[in-house]
């Protein structure tokens, strides 16, 4: 199916069943029963219907990025572009390199009201988060114990090898897997720490005004509209300091967000 066509799509829930047929039995039934509801909704063009099943399957502790997403086209097609936004974005931390969340996403993007410019970067930085991205902080980790096990037996290979050639055969590869696994393992800790300190958040009020202090009487900064991501960079009480995508930074009760 073309990729224009991405929101008629059905739901999608492999890597979903996969996860609930781990989970307890009792459980499993019953997030499997209300997921089965909630795709039969979806199709039917109940959507809110469907959003709301799906919701209580995220709500019960549940983490899935095809979850996630269906959720996030449910909202969609609701025209609730906060919602859709925030659950497309939590599937994303999920599974970073996914192409129909990644395009969803933008799409959704596009709907809203603010356009704010990004800061640029140095490309070297554009290139090494965008490899990073490429997958989870979970995959990147697998990877890590793959390649450690690859060079561990390469190891093993050179010390029972009875030839010359095997020996060097097995030292050069160990050597290649080693130094792969270091690299790999260093951006599987920074891919983890980067999903362990990121603190975004949705706007989901209309309109809201950014201050220039965590106090009412404050100084107005600038406007923001419902659907717009921001960093979430201190907090004071109530009041969350804000950054958005321009690098501009200010205050909002937290009432007019929800964290990703």
């Amino acid at each position: 199916m073309k990729r224009q066509h991405i929101f008629l799509k059905a739901p999608r829930m492999t890597a979903l069943f996969l996860i609930l047929l781990l989970a307890r039995p009792v459980f499993a039934d019953e997030f499997g029963a209300l997921v089965a509801k909630a795709n039969t909704a979806y199709t039917a063009g109940m959507y809110a219907n469907a959003a709301d099943l799906y919701k209580k399957v995220a709500e019960s502790g549940l983490q899935s990025s095809d979850l996630y997403y269906n959720l996030g086209n449910a909202y969609f097609k609701l025209n609730d572009y906060p919602n859709a936004i925030l659950w497309y974005e939590r599937a994303k931390r999920l599974d970073p390199g996914n192409e129909s969340v990644n395009f969803n996403l933008a799409v959704t993007n596009n709907k809203i009201t603010d356009r704010i410019d990004v800061v640029p970067e140095m490309f070297y930085k554009r290139w090494y988060l965008a490899v990073l991205d490429m997958f989870s902080s979970d995959s990147w980790a697998w990877f890590t114990i793959f390649s450690f096990f690859l060079a561990a037996a390469s190891a093993a290979l050179y010390i029972i090898s009875g030839t010359i050639l095997m020996k060097k055969i097995a030292f050069w590869t160990g050597s290649v897997m080693l130094l792969v696994t270091l690299v790999i393992g260093q951006w599987s800790l920074v891919s983890y720490l980067q999903f362990k300190n990121q603190h975004e958040a949705i706007i989901f009020t209309p309109t809201v005004t950014v201050k220039s202090s965590p106090d009412p009487k404050s100084v107005d900064l600038f406007v923001l509209h419902e659907g717009t991501k921001v960093s979430l960079t201190d907090q004071i009480g109530t009041w969350y300091e804000i950054r958005i995508a321009n690098g501009s930074v200010g205050w909002l009760p937290a009432e007019n967000l929800e964290k990703i």
